[in-house]
């Protein structure tokens, strides 16, 4: 971990701890903030004690992140226009780390003030925007490029979806157990509230099953927070460190063997999908690539040795800017990637700028595929082809994550479960629904909650708990008939119209003060 400080300015240093300082705080935050979900239904039902259900989600959380995929982490860095990623300096990366931290640390802490269950990653999506948007301000380019818009399209789209599929599932979950479960007396005090059986049957905690399910449905959904949240964390950490101490850092010095070669084998099946689809690639008006550039389509030679490389070196500068990834390039960015990946055993047999450069091709080739991936013409056995070349460029050398950030930010998010959940719990648990939540309620949202998030957490979806987990308990409060608390629920939507305009303007504004700053 020391070395990644090595050479650097004791400013820059200083700044960079920081800004890690400031991912972890966002991510105790998001530990406290979003804790609530699991652990409101748990208490509320009484099926455990307000302390051992915080206890648990805190562990469920540290596993969920350790266990959890870095597609989640590297999707929202992805947000950011390529360009953008690859040409990071380190003032820009600072100030952009410190505005989307501070931008989202300052709304969440709002949010939960009020106790609202805003969505803590609705709060960082914003604040990336905001900075994406102002840093083509501030940089006098295109504004409508400013954002990854595909990767911009298809987040918003989880975000919107993900809470109207958890009030319809969860909803559908209480009319089944209602019209098909509860045909005995004993298995209809699910619907129960806690206060109405402890009336009936002088019961204070649920019945055994029942409570054995809405512990373990808590439980996963602290884990899938884990696996989801947790990893924004990680994203945005790596993406400091690759701004601020590069060379230990751009790309993954721990790959095995395998790993290279898996992605060196990734280079060169898409040499060969290229070679083979010419007419589609290059007769195509999208990707706007002029028939010269068919003369890159040779075949990658077996060249070796400092000498060939320092030959297409040559070749290679002076034909491709260093902050463009152009796909009329693509042929010849994949030789110089093959060459450079060519018997290598250890990234750490590159150096500095050798590393860089392999990073900014695998990006590029990444960004590229992914074009070709979505022209109309291409089949939909070639698509899932060149999505896996995709996962292959990437995974391993530059979409990774040191073991030490994993558990540090598994820890901050663990450790933040145990203080401030009380405010918006309150909210899930008293406010939503004009009478008190049955077992039926928890149980189902919680199921659906738990499912919904793993399953966007295994595709790499950064999706909401708080929005999944408050749609779903309003859909079975709805479905029962039990009415809600308009206010309340105005106030939630409210909160999560507001979240990204608001975001927006805020983490722009500090995003600017910042580059004045530093």
């Amino acid at each position: 971990m020391l070395h990644l400080f090595t050479g650097l300015e004791l400013k820059t240093g200083i700044m960079l701890v920081i800004a890690l300082i400031f991912v972890l705080i966002y991510e105790v935050i998001n530990g406290f903030h979003d804790t609530a979900n699991a652990v409101a239904t748990v208490i509320y039902t009484r099926a455990l004690s307000s302390n051992l259900a915080v206890a648990m989600s805190g562990v469920f959380n540290f596993l969920g992140v350790i266990m959890g995929k870095l597609s989640v982490a590297y999707a929202i860095v992805h947000l950011l226009p390529t360009d953008f990623l690859l040409n990071i300096s380190s003032s820009n990366s600072l100030a952009m780390m410190f505005s989307i931290l501070l931008a989202a640390i300052i709304w969440n802490l709002g949010t939960w003030y009020l106790g609202l269950p805003a969505s803590s990653s609705h709060a960082l999506i914003g604040s990336i925007i905001g900075i994406g948007i102002t840093n083509a301000l501030v940089g006098d380019s295109s504004v409508v490029q400013a954002l990854n818009l595909p990767k911009f399209l298809e987040i918003s789209l989880s975000l919107i979806i993900s809470p109207l599929v958890g009030f319809l599932l969860a909803g559908v979950m209480v009319y089944g157990m209602r019209r098909y479960w509860s045909k005995t007396e004993k298995r209809s005090c699910i619907h129960l509230t806690p206060a109405e059986r402890e009336e009936k049957d002088g019961e204070l905690k649920p019945p055994l099953l029942t409570r054995i399910a809405l512990i373990v449905s808590a439980a996963g959904v602290s884990f899938s927070h884990g696996a989801n949240d947790g990893q924004k964390g990680i994203g945005l950490i790596m993406l400091a460190l690759v701004g601020v101490a590069p060379a230990g850092i751009i790309v993954n010095l721990d790959a095995s063997g395998y790993d290279i070669s898996r992605t060196r084998d990734a280079v060169n099946h898409l040499h060969q999908y290229y070679t083979q689809h010419q007419n589609l690639i290059f007769g195509s008006d999208k990707l706007l690539i002029p028939p010269t550039a068919k003369k890159n389509l040779s075949p990658i030679l077996p060249l070796t040795g400092t000498a060939s490389i320092k030959i297409l070196d040559q070749e290679y500068n002076s034909q491709i800017p260093v902050c463009q990834c152009d796909m009329s390039q693509a042929l010849l960015s994949i030789k110089r990637a093959s060459l450079l990946l060519d018997n290598l055993k250890s990234y750490e047999m590159l150096d500095v700028n050798q590393r860089s450069l392999v990073r900014h091709l695998l990006i590029c080739l990444a960004e590229n595929a992914e074009k070709v991936e979505q022209l109309p013409e291409t089949s939909a056995a070639d698509k899932k082809f060149l999505s896996n070349l995709r996962h292959s460029l990437l995974l391993c050398t530059v979409e990774y994550a040191p073991i030490w950030i994993i558990i540090t930010v598994a820890l901050a998010l663990s450790l933040g479960t145990i203080v401030g959940w009380r405010r918006v719990a309150t909210t899930i648990g008293e406010k939503i629904g004009k009478k008190g939540m049955t077992y039926a309620q928890g149980l189902s949202a919680q199921l659906t909650t738990a499912v919904s998030i793993g399953v966007a957490s295994y595709t790499g979806m950064p999706v909401s708990t708080t929005q999944v987990l408050s749609s779903a308990l309003t859909g079975t409060i709805m479905v029962d008939g039990g009415g809600v608390q308009i206010k309340t629920v105005k106030n939630i939507l409210l909160a999560w119209v507001l979240t990204l305009p608001m975001v927006m303007i805020l983490s722009s504004s500090l995003y600017w003060l910042t580059l004045k700053i530093i």
